[in-house]
């Protein structure tokens, strides 16, 4: 056997356990929303009092233009001004910006779940697509 194909294998196994050693103990795993609460794929009842991570991060918007309709604005005389016109909104970033990611989620949603207090609830993180 070539030397260096067997080292490859042996730091290719090597790897792999300490791959699993550092999430043993992160039970996540796929849910799929319901009507009336969540399904873990590996529990049969649905918990219907679960958790969903909350979200709050910076939004960076960068520079961009848009073209739109002008309305309700006034001209000297008290004259009402109206018409297309562009608009130029400088870059900027925003603290504090919730995402309402509970409000989005719909029946038959999949998403990443932590099972907590002894599977008896869990935790949300995300939805999930292909």
């Amino acid at each position: 056997m070539d030397p260096y194909k067997k080292l490859a294998s042996v730091f290719e196994s090597r790897m792999a356990g300490h791959a699993s050693t550092a999430v043993t103990g992160v039970p996540a795993e796929l849910a799929t929303m319901t009507a009336g609460g969540l399904k873990l794929d590996s529990f049969k009842h649905e918990i219907k009092d679960y958790l969903v991570a909350d979200w709050e991060t910076k939004l960076k918007v960068p520079a961009f233009e848009m073209t739109g309709t002008v309305t309700g604005l006034k001209d000297g005389g008290g004259g009402n001004v109206s018409g297309t016109g562009t608009f130029a909104f400088a870059e900027t970033e925003i603290e504090g910006v919730g995402l309402l990611f509970k409000d989005g989620l719909k029946p038959g949603d999949r998403v990443l779940a932590v099972p907590v207090a002894g599977g008896s609830e869990a935790v949300v993180l995300c939805k999930v697509v292909r």
